[in-house]
């Protein structure tokens, strides 16, 4: 005896599996935030190369070069959330008159991925350094839930005023 599948089954079948495939591909880039040296998956983006120069120029400390890196980055896919997050920061270790700029990068990047620990992170430390420790200690209050870790470097920014000189919330690099 056959056994008979109607057209409907076998597309609504389909679908459903259509719609596992996606929501699956849509949740990798949730995995891209991590420490400035942990690798990412992340594949057919073009801006990834030069975002990538970018990290390995930030972390020598070569923070112009890495702000063009970092803008090129954000100027191909302006919905790279850790490029805009590492061009916030590129800007506000070159001094107070990239503050604004700074803090504008943070929130983009923060509206794009609202779960980077490291823009709050970074955004926290540059209110300190504006002056204004009412908004570090919302970042920090956002950031007990996201990063505990992260949380307790803000915390001790935000207590003493002043940041180590080590690479805390930095977005990471990404294989492509």
């Amino acid at each position: 005896m056959k056994s008979i599948v109607s057209y409907s089954a076998v597309l609504t079948s389909s679908r459903f599996v259509g719609f596992v495939a996606v929501m699956a591909l849509a949740a990798l880039p949730a995995l891209g935030a991590g420490s400035a040296k942990q690798l990412v998956q992340k594949n057919s983006d073009p801006s990834i190369t030069v975002y990538n120069q970018g990290v390995e120029l930030m972390l020598a400390k070569k923070f112009p070069e890495a702000q063009a890196k970092f803008e090129q980055a954000v100027k191909e896919n302006p919905r790279f959330a850790e490029a805009h997050n590492n061009l916030g920061y590129t800007l506000r270790k070159q001094g107070a008159a990239n503050y604004q700029k700074s803090l504008e990068h943070y929130d983009t990047a923060i509206g794009l991925k609202p779960k980077l620990a490291e823009a709050y992170m970074y955004r926290g430390v540059l209110y300190i350094e504006m002056g204004r420790k009412s908004d570090a200690e919302a970042d920090l209050a956002a950031l007990q839930k996201l990063s505990p870790r992260l949380a307790k470097e803000l915390a001790e920014v935000i207590q003493t005023g002043k940041e180590e000189d080590r690479f805390y919330g930095l977005a990471s690099k990404i294989s492509g």
